[in-house]
């Protein structure tokens, strides 16, 4: 198991990054859907577990042209089918992700902390002395520069300015502007992600290419986050549970009727 801490540290408050995260999921999902594959929401419900209480979801990732050629080549058809479970008891997640064909030979786990702070905190999760010696910490700026190909002009804080917060653009040095503003909340988004993946030959490279994976997605959604927050700013959380509702209903939709496209079109 290769286990690595991501801090994201954001321009927002704890109590907006919870509207604002939701907002993001459902719409980073419709981009993600589509020719028969894509997310299927199983189920979004409230949840309640002893004194924890908040929503449950469960969600398919049909993933069979997202995953590297290697393991395309060597899994059964209908295999590349991820599961994800997530308790969020906000402002504590926990996400699990597994896969039926490898069973407990994979899992990813995603416990999150959100807390009003810059990111100084250590072993936040309180994991044991052994596990928190050899797990590498991971510092996410959202206004670096990234990748060409998941670049978009209207999603880089570096250059986007809020017209209801006057938020942004985010500078070289916004965070230490950030500490010493005190009309701009801030927050950071702890996310511990433990990676168990067992294949012979293939352990290792796909534990890394993993994190790797997870690195530019936690980049490249709360790049998204900031970017929206005019979108989702004023939004109230019965505002966020009928989106839900609706982006189900259109997931479910775009999935199945670029599907039914295909096996016509084959």
């Amino acid at each position: 198991m290769l286990t690595k801490e991501y801090r994201i540290v954001l321009p927002v408050s704890v109590e907006e990054y919870k509207v604002g995260q939701l907002y993001s999921v459902a719409e980073a999902s419709k981009s993600e859907t589509g020719g028969g594959e894509g997310v299927e929401v199983v189920v979004n419900e409230p949840y309640q577990d002893g004194e924890a209480k908040g929503q449950y979801t469960h969600k398919i990732y049909h993933l069979q042209s997202k995953v590297p050629t290697i393991v395309r080549a060597i899994a059964p058809k209908g295999s590349l089918e991820v599961h994800e479970k997530a308790w969020n008891a906000y402002p504590y997640c926990k996400t699990i992700l597994t896969n039926v064909f490898m069973k407990d030979k994979f899992e990813i786990k995603i416990e999150t902390w959100h807390k009003p702070d810059m990111g100084e905190m250590d072993n936040v999760h309180g994991i044991d002395k052994e596990q928190w010696a050899n797990t590498e910490i991971v510092n996410i700026d959202i206004a670096e520069k990234i990748s060409p190909k998941d670049y978009k002009e209207d999603q880089d804080p570096a250059i986007f300015k809020s017209e209801k917060t006057g938020r942004g653009p985010l500078g070289p040095n916004w965070k230490e502007e950030l500490v010493n503003n005190p009309n701009c909340p801030h927050m950071c988004a702890y996310k511990l992600v433990s990676v168990n993946f067992q294949w012979m030959g293939l352990t290792s490279k796909m534990q890394n290419f993993i994190h790797k994976m997870e690195k530019r997605i936690f980049t490249v959604f709360h790049r998204q986050l900031f970017c929206w927050i005019d979108k989702w700013i004023d939004l109230s959380m019965e505002d966020i549970r009928r989106i839900e509702d609706n982006t189900k209903k259109q997931l479910d939709e775009m999935r199945q009727h670029d599907e039914v496209k295909g096996m016509v079109a084959q």
